[in-house]
């Protein structure tokens, strides 16, 4: 059974503060990738009763399976209203799988600077990396059969459902 988002948001936004307090960052900036992670990034937002402004990043080119699967139809800017340089990121994704996403979230944020520190934060970890890549603060790790996936749906309220790929 697949934990409720809901649920799992308090926790973390404590760990991400008690995070953030132990490397003495008092003014982080938050982006969520673009579509489940800006949600996510947002309800952590609310948790942690912060205005900030929230960056949005759209990773699809810089995807390393872009010219495999060719332009998403869905594609947009990423919305970045703060500086990159010398800052320190809370970079916010729903699902952590292979880490793909989050190496091409890294290459994009580096194209507008030099951040001082990146801290990870991710609802799900699948365990399924195929990179070295792991969060800082996660809601639950799971682990799934080689033909199942997680998706995120919905903003408002933010609910998980499992998928079976077809073999």
């Amino acid at each position: 059974m697949l934990p409720n988002p809901n649920d799992l948001l308090p926790a973390m936004a404590s760990a991400l503060t008690q995070h953030l307090n132990q490397r003495q960052i008092s003014e982080p900036r938050f982006i969520g990738i673009r579509t489940g992670g800006v949600w996510v990034a947002q309800a952590l937002l609310q948790a942690l009763g912060r205005e900030d402004a929230l960056g949005i990043l759209d990773v699809s080119f810089y995807r390393d399976d872009f010219t495999q699967n060719g332009l998403h139809p869905q594609v947009q800017p990423s919305e970045l209203p703060f500086e990159i340089e010398g800052q320190h990121l809370v970079l916010i994704d729903d699902v952590l799988m292979s880490g793909r996403t989050i190496r091409a979230a890294l290459n994009e944020l580096f194209d507008y600077g030099r951040p001082a520190s990146v801290t990870l934060v991710s609802l799900l970890d699948l365990n399924a990396r195929e990179l070295p890549i792991r969060p800082d603060v996660v809601g639950a790790t799971l682990s799934l059969a080689a033909n199942e996936r997680v998706k995120l749906s919905s903003p408002t309220p933010l609910t998980l459902e499992l998928q079976t790929l077809a073999n």
